[in-house]
């Protein structure tokens, strides 16, 4: 009898007994559309599209502390990289890109449209432009009109296109900025920074807090050349995720001369 019961409850909460159901008196319940302004199709490229700045966003870093390294495995294995390594002392930076009006270095850049910090602790800012062919990088600043002895300003006399898009395997290019009469921690300062990019793989990249099933590998080696002063290159190994950009970095030692290395001067991971 229990059984037959419940039945007929179903049924009449089915309206399937419409002579003894009254009728309804509020509107049925409609879930809120999602707010998300991308959404990944996994087509092995990232467009211009995928890649648009969030301003006033949070992103969460975990990275050594300055001094310390870091080993990393560039090359994978099997079309995956497994960089979920919990480290007992990493540090949580964050980090969030703003736009350019109230920055002090503003009219600088008159052509840049945001900034967002180049180092994890805030103190050296990028400026930049997002385009439907490409990111670009105009110049850097001190995150403040410091005093004399650390206020930094250069600005490229052409913007360097960090990222082209799309940006898919296969794809490479190079780019310089040169600085005239620029200031770098309170010195006078001229120089020119010579860059290399390749993206030149995709996989499936293992954080230690997610895990995305597609990103693309892009290798930089940028060389700084001052007017006065000995040359210094990096090198640095990224990885990219559409809708959500770079997820992870490991940068090198200085003048590190393999493009594979396996210790990591600054190892970078979104996570929490």
């Amino acid at each position: 009898m229990r059984s037959s019961l419940l039945a007929l409850a179903a049924l009449a909460a089915a309206g399937c007994i419409p002579d003894e159901a009254p009728p309804p008196d509020k509107s049925p319940f409609e879930p809120a559309p999602p707010a998300l302004t991308c959404l990944p199709n996994l087509d092995g490229q990232v467009d211009a599209s995928e890649l648009q700045p969030a301003l006033g966003a949070q992103l969460r870093l975990l990275v050594n502390a300055a001094g310390t390294t870091r080993a990393v495995d560039l090359q994978g294995q099997g079309g995956t990289w497994d960089w979920s390594a919990d480290y007992a002392d990493d540090r949580l930076a964050l980090l969030e890109a703003k736009p350019m009006a109230g920055q002090w270095f503003a009219t600088s850049f008159p052509e840049a449209t945001f900034a967002a910090p180049v180092d994890v602790g805030g103190e050296l800012w990028g400026v930049y432009r997002h385009t439907d062919s490409a990111l670009e990088l105009f110049g850097m600043a001190s995150a403040v009109d410091a005093p004399l002895g650390s206020r930094t300003l250069l600005v490229y006399q052409q913007p360097v296109q960090l990222y082209r898009f799309p940006l898919k395997p296969g794809s490479s290019w190079t780019a310089a900025g040169k600085v005239l009469n620029g200031t770098y921690r309170g010195l006078p300062y001229a120089g020119t920074d010579t860059y290399a990019f390749a993206v030149d793989a995709a996989g499936e990249l293992v954080l230690r807090d997610l895990t995305f099933s597609q990103v693309l590998r892009v290798r930089t080696r940028v060389q700084v050349t001052p007017a006065v002063g000995i040359p210094t290159s990096r090198r640095q190994v990224g990885f990219l995720s559409e809708c959500y950009g770079e997820v992870a970095r490991a940068t090198s030692r200085d003048n590190e001369t393999d493009e594979d290395f396996n210790t990591a001067a600054e190892l970078r991971r979104v996570g929490l």
